[in-house]
């Protein structure tokens, strides 16, 4: 008679039932518990794609599936976007305090600025990510934090790419500007978009490993302050409008909560398949 317990290692990668473990509660609560019949349902669906593909290979699913999610709100946003702009809403704010930050530039103010902000930039932020991904791996011994923070920024970079080439909005006046300037489309600002899901994926990784509640709210915080930081710069510079920014925290906070959902429904797929084997020869035994 085979047995269950081989079974259950070829059907989740090595090391994934330590990690559910690590990783199952975020303070009390347990990520692998889903109330809502939604919730239940996309647990079922994940659970047979993952029985067929494999833990990873269904969380690179969902994520794939999440990704294109993300991409078609980007388009919605691009829509409402310019109906809103078109009857001056909430655009009415994006002069006035691109105005109010201008008052407040100096040279040495402008340089940090510039500092800053390029962390968040094409160079910074790839080299920041990649870094933080690879300590986090190597300390997890897991892939698990190469694929949240790769389909992170991919989903991101996706979502940028998707709003620049949707609206073609105009950047402010060069006039208003901190040089270097910048030429692409303004919306939506890819710098605070990718800032907000690289540091919430980040803080979220951190959050399943930390023993504490106060570390966890330090964590956030850390997390918060830097994607906001990040965004208030590009206005700061006049790089972007206001609401390029304030769009890029909306959808950067849509695609992370795809991107942790999905890890909820890896973390629940393993636990069933630990689970089941376990049940099986409970049974066996009697």
């Amino acid at each position: 008679m085979p047995d269950p317990l081989d079974d259950r290692h070829r059907r989740t990668p090595e090391g994934a039932a330590d990690e559910l473990q690590e990783d199952r509660f975020l303070g009390d609560r347990d990520l692998t518990r889903w109330p809502s019949a939604l919730g239940r349902w996309l647990v079922d669906l994940v659970h047979r794609i993952s029985r067929a593909l494999g833990p990873y290979l269904a969380l690179v699913l969902v994520l794939t599936g999440g990704a294109a999610v993300a991409a078609t709100t980007t388009w919605l946003a691009s829509e409402t976007y310019e109906a809103v702009t078109e009857a001056d809403g909430v655009a009415r704010l994006d002069r006035p305090l691109l105005q109010a930050m201008a008052s407040l530039r100096s040279p040495w103010l402008d340089t940090a600025a510039t500092a800053w902000t390029d962390v968040g930039g094409v160079i910074g932020m790839p080299v920041l990510a990649v870094t933080i991904m690879v300590v986090l791996a190597v300390r997890r011994r897991s892939w698990t934090p190469v694929i949240l923070i790769t389909a992170a920024g991919a989903g991101s970079l996706l979502m940028t790419v998707a709003g620049k080439d949707l609206t073609g909005r105009a950047r402010p006046p060069l006039a208003e500007a901190v040089p270097p300037y910048e030429y692409s489309p303004s919306f939506p600002s890819g710098h605070t978009l990718n800032a907000l899901v690289i540091a919430g994926v980040v803080a979220y990784l951190l959050m399943l490993r930390g023993h504490s509640g106060r570390t966890r709210a330090l964590v956030v915080a850390a997390a918060a302050t830097f994607a906001l930081t990040i965004g208030l710069s590009r206005v700061f510079l006049g790089h972007h409008w206001f609401t390029d920014v304030l769009a890029a925290w909306f959808l950067g906070a849509g695609w992370l909560a795809v991107v942790v959902t999905a890890h909820r429904l890896y973390l629940t797929v393993v636990r069933r398949s630990v689970e089941r084997p376990a049940g099986e020869q409970a049974g066996a035994n009697r």
